[in-house]
């Protein structure tokens, strides 16, 4: 059975996901009213996967919750926590309860999380792991042994386009579509000339890709994320456009910013979606939306 999901990629429309982070805990609360709030807004919702190594409550428990309040869900999947025997069994399941969309990821390092004390396992990578779901669709697991039942998902991965270097990057984008993935979302993307040259690369294979846009809700976060984190680049100006937004205005300019890009990336053709990453602020995704003149569409 193909998921809603890949029959949105597959339409040609502009596929539109966000991303929803599991608690720190057992109160679902906030994470149903964001499913709530977006989930007739959007395609997909992507639910994290003890994102930046911090433990939560896991990804498939927030997309069954998708799931029983209507929603389309992507599986996020690290091998960071797993070894091939429980990332197979967790996918047997997953599939077994309605989930059909998985992105496959290999994980942020352990010492930047919350339990530093944890053993990365890493039996598996990424490639690896598109690989496996290949494997368990053709009725086999990877030990080689008959499956009574097998699945079928639609596969996702992730790829940098301001990687520095990029080669590496690019190497790793062609073994994960090679490997099987059918969507690509990038790591969050500001430089719209730079992103379009990546693009001109990118369609010479056949996978859909998601710009990654991640909510700028301050010029010191936008600095940060430009200082600290690899692969992401936010250009100056935009920077100063946040620091000169009216005192307790920033994320409202945060907000104008992200709509304005996405919209963008529509009008230009230049990917076939967004994939909106509004780190803890999710009740703000409609807004965006709105700011994009996604509303409605």
């Amino acid at each position: 059975m193909v998921s809603a999901f890949k029959e949105a990629l597959s339409s040609g429309k502009f596929v539109v996901t966000s991303e929803i982070g599991p608690p720190k805990g057992t109160n679902l609360k906030n994470m149903n009213h964001h499913i709530e709030l977006l989930k007739d807004k959007v395609d997909a919702l992507n639910i994290t996967d003890h994102q930046s190594s911090v433990m939560r409550a896991p990804s498939i428990a927030g997309c069954l919750a998708v799931k029983e309040c209507g929603g389309e869900p992507i599986l996020q999947m690290t091998c960071r926590d797993r070894n091939r025997i429980a990332l197979q069994a967790d996918l047997l399941f997953a599939y077994s309860r309605g989930i059909r969309n998985v992105l496959c990821l290999t994980g942020d390092a352990v010492p930047v999380g919350d339990n530093k004390e944890a053993k990365g396992v890493f039996d598996l990578d990424s490639v690896q792991l598109l690989q496996t779901i290949r494997t368990l669709e053709s009725g086999m697991d990877l030990g080689g042994n008959g499956l009574d039942g097998k699945v079928e998902f639609c596969r996702g991965a992730i790829v940098t386009p301001e990687a520095q270097p990029l080669e590496p990057q690019l190497a790793k984008f062609e073994k994960k579509v090679e490997a099987g993935a059918e969507f690509i979302q990038t790591q969050a993307i500001y430089d719209m000339e730079n992103f379009a040259k990546f693009m001109v690369y990118a369609r010479q294979f056949p996978v859909k890709m998601l710009a990654g846009i991640v909510l700028l809700s301050s010029a010191r976060m936008a600095k940060y994320m430009t200082e600290n984190v690899p692969g992401i680049f936010v250009p100056q100006d935009l920077i100063d456009e946040l620091a000169a937004a009216p005192k307790g205005g920033a994320l409202e300019k945060g907000i104008e910013i992200a709509g304005r890009m996405i919209a963008f990336l529509k009008k230009e053709k230049l990917c076939d979606g967004v994939h909106i990453m509004a780190i803890n602020k999710e009740e703000v995704v409609p807004d965006i939306l709105a700011a994009a003149g996604l509303v409605g569409t």
